[in-house]
């Protein structure tokens, strides 16, 4: 017997499809490590992704790196609405929530019923950070750009005026998904300090 797929469905998920696709042309802060241009959201999600797989040795015992990957592939969607907002202003940070929620309920929903509250869930979690899962998601959604910026002598540390005291406080963000990331990234920042590429 031959099952009939569901056209509704399809066409919901074709539409979330075109739609997360506008996720390419929301430009990030920071530059790609052969400091030619900045980074967009999705090659962000891409990178942040294939470096939970690859570095899921340092995540703590039993987490579910795969739920991590499926977190982090989706953990920037609502940027597609809600812009990339910029870590270290602390009046774009103190909006951020109520915009990025706003985000979650119109993009997730374009989604049939079922997929939209299991993606959804991934979103919710990570926000939380409540599960070592989430934790370790949110530990290599900050390292990456710390890893960037120290790789392009401070890259855009400089031209927003970012002082090492704000990245240090981030490293604490990493250290809390994982010690061994935390440590590295603290490294990464006292080289910073002493090239000249992170003020203090």
């Amino acid at each position: 017997m031959t099952i009939v797929p569901d056209k509704s469905s399809l066409t919901a998920q074709i539409a979330f499809a075109v739609e997360i696709d506008k996720l390419k042309r929301i430009i990030r802060r920071n530059l790609l490590m052969d400091g030619s241009r900045r980074e967009n959201d999705a090659e962000h999600s891409w990178y942040a992704a294939t470096l939970a797989m690859v570095l899921g040795e340092h995540a703590p015992p039993g987490t579910d790196i795969q739920h991590v990957i499926a977190m982090l592939l989706v953990h920037d969607l609502v940027e597609i609405d809600a812009g990339d907002t910029f870590i270290y202003d602390p009046v774009a940070v103190a909006a951020q929530a109520e915009t990025e929620r706003a985000a979650a309920d119109r993009i997730f929903a374009i989604l049939p019923a079922e997929q939209a509250a299991r993606l959804r869930a991934l979103w919710d979690e990570f926000e939380a950070r409540e599960t070592d899962e989430a934790r370790f998601a949110k530990a290599i959604d900050r390292f990456a750009p710390i890893l960037a910026n120290h790789h392009t002598e401070g890259g855009t540390w400089p031209l927003f005026k970012v002082s090492a005291a704000q990245v240090r406080e981030k490293v604490q963000i990493i250290a809390a998904g994982s010690p061994t990331l935390g440590a590295y990234a603290r490294e990464l920042v006292e080289s910073s300090v002493a090239s000249g590429h992170l003020p203090e």
